[in-house]
């Protein structure tokens, strides 16, 4: 570990003595320095973990500001977008290769007003997943209602569930010792 000479100019104190010489006494021609300082071999540790913190808090508050819920129903899976207050013609959904991509724009008041109280965030907001192969992506429905983006992924032909027949040979074969 690296210590800047700046991070122990608080920490350090120079204490002089003189060491002693053959004689048991001091001797005058030396004079040796010792450095005490304070080490705290956590303090790295915890600046790294206040940084992953700071930068999840940062995460999980762009994800609140688009949350969502998805579930199973029957053969499709449903993807419902909290999005009060956007714009609804800027509402942009698209997919590339197996990338699914929910954009959308609030927009501040542009008259002019004394703001007393201003907490909901303004912007575009952008939301991206990832699907499975076991989607019809051709068969994707959206719908925009009261704030809620509802979007329907259904499940593709070849991943859905199904049942295999087995048949039954009534007739018993004997095997020789010749097959």
């Amino acid at each position: 570990m690296e210590v800047s000479s700046t991070a122990l100019s608080g920490l350090v104190r120079p204490v002089r003595a003189r060491p002693a010489g053959p004689t048991g006494r001091a001797d005058p021609s030396e004079e040796v320095v010792v450095m005490t300082m304070r080490f705290d071999p956590f303090q790295d540790l915890d600046r790294l973990a206040e940084r992953m913190f700071t930068v999840a808090a940062d995460m999980g508050q762009a994800s609140r500001a688009m949350p969502v819920d998805l579930y199973r129903s029957g053969e499709s899976y449903v993807l419902q977008c909290d999005l009060p207050g956007i714009d609804p013609g800027s509402l942009d959904l698209g997919v590339d290769g197996r990338v699914l991509t929910i954009r959308a724009q609030r927009s501040l008041r542009t008259d002019q007003v004394e703001w007393l109280t201003q907490e909901r965030a303004s912007g575009t907001y952008a939301r991206q997943f990832t699907l499975s192969n076991n989607l019809d992506l051709e068969r994707i429905e959206a719908t925009y209602t009261d704030g809620v983006l509802t979007l329907t992924l259904p499940m593709a032909e070849e991943a859905k569930p199904r049942r295999i027949p087995v048949t039954h040979s009534t007739e018993s074969q004997a095997l020789s010792a010749g097959d």
